[in-house]
């Protein structure tokens, strides 16, 4: 949140010149009069006191997360463009342009290393906490779809053969996704296992 207090010989004047200092427009604002203008009174026996006022805008988290990312991108020489929107629990950062693998890494083990320092960075000038979910290109989409159909895959194998499967290491999001997608199976349980960054999933048959 930014925070101004001016002061002015009315009201108005004084909020105008908060909202020029902060560099928004008025409707976006909140305003707190502090203290109303006072005249000198009669034979000037009384001071002029000025209107004094604070004003208070909230940045838009998507507008600051975009703005992290791309001094993240320019910092790495890499040309990109974001386009950000909530859902009403989540904002959601979607980052488009060429050449944006080096974004994502070894199985987005980059991408969630840029999604953790954008929550932390947009979380520093916010007044409460906001959810980001950053992506580059749908990946998060293309991959969990993968993984859904890793675990039904690898879920029918141990059905037949009664063997627990032990998965590759994978990230909080990536492991979630893969208990979620099993939850409602009838005979088949999945834990974690290991410590990250090498903390696996198992799939195994539910005890009877």
């Amino acid at each position: 949140m930014r925070v101004a207090e001016k002061t002015g010989k009315t009201v108005e004047e004084a909020i105008a010149a908060g909202v020029l200092e902060l560099g928004v427009d008025r409707n976006s604002v909140k305003i707190e009069v502090l203290e109303e203008p006072v005249k000198k009174g009669l034979f000037g026996l009384f001071g002029t006191r000025l209107a004094r006022v604070r004003i208070s805008y909230e940045d838009d988290p998507g507008c600051l997360a975009a703005d992290f990312i791309h001094k993240i991108c320019r910092a790495m020489g890499v040309e990109a463009n974001t386009q950000a929107s909530n859902d009403g629990e989540h904002w959601h950062i979607n980052i488009t342009g060429p050449e944006l693998g080096i974004l994502i890494g070894r199985r987005g083990d980059t991408l969630e290393a840029l999604q953790y320092i954008t929550n932390l960075a947009v979380a520093r000038k916010l007044s409460e906490r906001v959810r980001l979910i950053v992506d580059v290109e749908g990946y998060r989409l293309r991959r969990e779809e993968t993984l859904v159909r890793l675990a039904k895959r690898l879920s029918e194998k141990v059905k037949r053969t009664g063997m627990r499967i032990v998965l590759e290491p994978m990230n909080p999001y990536e492991r979630r996704i893969i208990h979620t997608s099993l939850q409602d199976e009838a005979r088949i349980s999945t834990i974690s296992e290991g410590t990250d960054p090498k903390r696996r999933v198992v799939i195994l048959l539910k005890r009877v």
